[in-house]
């Protein structure tokens, strides 16, 4: 079967739109069930692509954090503090692994749709600049200083997340600043909290899977895969040095635009 340039093309802006879409508090989920109502693979295809593009976000925060997320070096003492990374990462982990294994099923068929993404995309902003606009000083500055009743609290609040449109991101990373840690531990311990959630819903999702790959359709997933990553790993670097200086009101704005531009679209269709 001849590999058509408009699938590679397909693979490509969708690779962009999970690169650039995860790891900001926007909704990746929610951007690829948007743009897949006009570009698309098959059913069974499309949902595998989608998992193995989200396979080379993740891949990104490892390499970009890999000196501080490797624990075999010959410092004992940086050993230790990345361990205990690790194990607040498991701990916050923990109540989204509970409730996807509870409910991933019956979000998945009833709550994906533009709908439901418009909405939490608006909620969402919304949230989003009130939360900064009431935001206080940080009681947590450092990620050692988080404890793991803090990692699973914002773990918790991660599980809105399943909800499309809402964005892992967002939830964690201002569920943290609410209960009280910086934006920059917020943002980074959202990407750490991305490793095991992102890992264990795409795992899970691939054993579902039950197509079969043809040639073609294996390159389309390196295409994918591939963009997914590079451009990902721009966006950790980008938003690692955004919160240092900025807020995330104009995130929200942007939530509020496209939910409302999405529900208009949808009322008139």
């Amino acid at each position: 079967m001849e590999l058509h340039i408009l699938e590679i093309i397909k693979a490509i802006i969708l690779g962009v739109v999970e690169g650039f879409t995860e790891f900001l508090p926007i909704s990746s989920t929610g951007h690829l069930i948007l743009v897949n109502q006009f570009l698309s693979f098959d059913k069974y295809f499309t949902v595998l692509f989608d998992i193995v593009i989200q396979l080379g976000a993740i891949l990104a925060v490892l390499v970009y954090f890999i000196k501080k997320l490797w624990p075999f070096t010959k410092d004992q003492v940086k050993n230790k503090a990345t361990l205990n990374i690790w194990y607040k990462t498991i701990v916050g982990v923990l109540p989204t692994i509970l409730f996807g294994a509870l409910f991933a099923s019956f979000i998945k068929d009833k709550l994906f749709n533009p709908w439901v993404v418009a909405i939490s995309l608006l909620v969402g902003g919304l949230v989003i600049i009130f939360i900064e606009n009431k935001n206080k000083t940080a009681q947590i500055v450092s990620i050692e200083d988080l404890s793991y009743k803090m990692a699973f609290f914002i773990g918790l609040i991660q599980c809105l997340s399943m909800i499309p449109g809402v964005s892992r991101s967002a939830s964690t990373i201002i569920g943290g600043m609410v209960l009280g840690t910086s934006r920059v531990v917020a943002t980074e311990f959202s990407f750490f909290l991305a490793i095991p959630t992102m890992f264990a819903a795409s795992v899970y999702s691939l054993l579902k899977y039950n197509g079969i790959l043809d040639i073609n359709q294996f390159f389309i997933l390196i295409v994918g895969f591939v963009v997914s990553f590079g451009v990902a790993l721009i966006i950790v670097k980008f938003l690692i040095g955004f919160v240092q200086k900025h807020d995330f009101k104009i995130f929200g704005y942007y939530r509020i635009i496209l939910g409302i531009i999405v529900l208009l679209y949808f009322l008139m269709k």
